[in-house]
């Protein structure tokens, strides 16, 4: 949570409340951290609102969109500076309606009073990707060179860490057990042939010599759980004894999910109670800054 207070020898705040030259004066900025954003017709708003008392900070951008500040390089990240016009209002109003910004303001809504300043926007965006496998993608760098986009365990062109089937034999990682007990630790990950290779990276989980993919004799759907010879023991890719090989055509189709986190901090604010270098106006909240998209890898 934002929670910022002020003392100042009075400069009266507008109509916020009258004051004699040498009265003291608290300001409190209690916001919570995230922020919302929606574009006008060719303006960038940033904003925050708050209840009991009612007051808002927000951050116009003009001649600028959402679409800019996401267009993340091939490193997943992107930076900008950008002259902006910082305001903080508080109204009459007891509650404050979610339809305040990027709209004509309410008739219901009193503007009890306004501050604004010129200012510059730090704007940074990291889009993060990651498969959601039930394994932390930091713990998917298997050659543990700190570059997650060079581990792809099964040659399928897509990194373990956004890849839902890390060993390619048309098994999902999290359907493998990779961390039983969900502690973050895979030492204890599912090991059903005890070769010293989890399953979630073995492409033949029960060592019998025929790939996991390769084991599915009912039908094929590219997913050998369902294909079961004796369901006293399980599935035929898990079942040593079964080693009928029916060779896979395909790879599974694949989620990849995105998410998008954009903070922004503003420099050189200079209000009539608040004068300060540099403030962290906290972290964008907006349903469009995650996504997925689906991709079936090419099967050699």
């Amino acid at each position: 949570m934002r929670k910022l207070i002020y003392i100042f020898i009075a400069v009266c705040l507008m109509s916020i409340q009258g004051c004699d030259d040498g009265d003291i004066i608290t300001v409190e900025l209690d916001f919570e951290d995230e922020f919302s954003a929606c574009e006008g017709v060719s303006d960038l708003v940033f904003y925050k609102t708050k209840d009991d008392p009612s007051e808002s900070l927000s951050v116009l951008i003009s001649n600028y969109t959402l679409d800019e500040i996401l267009a993340t390089g091939t490193d997943g990240t992107f930076s900008v500076e950008k002259s902006a016009t910082f305001y903080y209002r508080t109204y009459s109003d007891e509650s404050l309606p979610s339809t305040l910004f990027c709209n004509d303001i309410p008739e219901e809504v009193t503007i009890s009073s306004s501050e604004s300043d010129d200012c510059t926007a730090e704007i940074i965006t990291v889009l993060t990707k990651d498969d959601e496998d039930g394994i932390l993608a930091i713990l998917e760098d298997i050659n543990g060179n700190g570059d997650l986009t060079d581990d792809d365990t099964d040659g399928d062109g897509l990194a373990d860490y956004i890849d839902w089937d890390d060993d390619g034999d048309n098994i999902l990682t999290e359907d493998e057990n990779p961390d039983p007990n969900g502690d973050g630790d895979l030492e204890d990950a599912q090991d059903t042939d005890g070769d010293g290779i989890p399953d979630y990276l073995d492409a033949d989980d029960d060592g019998d010599g025929v790939l996991t993919r390769d084991e599915e004799n009912d039908s094929q759907d590219q997913r050998p759980n369902n294909d079961i010879t004796n369901s006293d023991v399980g599935a035929d890719y898990l079942n040593p004894a079964v080693a009928t090989t029916v060779s896979a055509t395909a790879y599974r189709e694949h989620t990849i999910y995105e998410t998008y986190v954009v903070t922004v901090t503003l420099q050189d604010i200079s209000l009539s109670f608040l004068s300060q270098d540099s403030f962290d106006f906290g972290v964008l909240s907006d349903s469009s800054l995650t996504s997925s998209e689906s991709i079936t890898p090419d099967f050699e």
